[in-house]
């Protein structure tokens, strides 16, 4: 008996739809533009599917004609496709323009964030350094000598405390708590669940927002 679990997120839909109609959607390379209506073809033909519904389907249609690889197929000359792959028309030169034109805005906005990370790392970078200079200037004053007793040897435990909100910022120092100790690190992205932070060793990883501490 097929599987009739339901499809949880747009990836899944797009991956479903594009093995019930590889002729029309495809999930790699460049994508084939689509019949105008096609959603009301979709609805129409996945009716009965227990796997989809039409709110998932519409979310995912939309998602997959704001890709990259979709809006680079959008080109003066080409055809659209319906679900069956049979050429629907040529594709007017008005929606050439508001293909390349929505393209290059999503580029935009891309350089745009990876310039504000660059800056964000930079910013982090000089002031690890700037640090680092006064702790070796710290390291050069003569030392006090210390009584020679296992109290006062022994180190104190390490206080910390969960961060706030406004503290999870792109270049903020923070201490990731891996269980056996807190590990100094600097977060260099930050997503919806999870941070990335790299390390002092310059090693990077994902953790979640309740493993760092202040």
């Amino acid at each position: 008996m097929e599987n009739s679990e339901k499809l949880t997120n747009s990836k899944e839909v797009i991956a479903y739809i594009a093995e019930r109609f590889p002729k029309c959607f495809t999930i790699e390379g460049e994508a084939k533009p689509l019949k105008i209506g096609i959603f009301q073809d979709l609805a129409a033909r996945l009716n009965e599917d227990p796997k989809i519904s039409k709110t998932q389907l519409r979310t995912a249609l939309r998602q997959y004609t704001s890709s990259w690889r979709y809006l680079h197929g959008v080109k003066a000359g080409v055809s659209r496709v319906d679900l069956d792959g049979n050429e629907c028309g040529v594709l007017e030169q008005e929606h050439v323009d508001h293909a390349q034109k929505a393209l290059e805005e999503s580029k935009a906005k891309v350089r745009a964030r990876r310039k504000e990370q660059a800056v964000a790392k930079a910013a982090a970078n000089k002031e690890g350094e700037a640090k680092a200079d006064k702790n070796s200037t710290k390291s050069l004053k003569p030392k006090k000598t210390k009584p020679n007793t296992s109290k006062l040897n022994k180190k104190p435990a390490e206080i910390t405390r969960a961060l706030t909100a406004d503290e999870v910022k792109v270049g903020n120092d923070v201490r990731v708590n891996m269980g056996n100790g807190n590990m100094p690190a600097t977060i260099v992205e930050i997503n919806k669940d999870d941070v990335r932070v790299r390390l002092t060793n310059g090693l990077t990883m994902v953790v979640k927002m309740e493993h760092l501490r202040s």
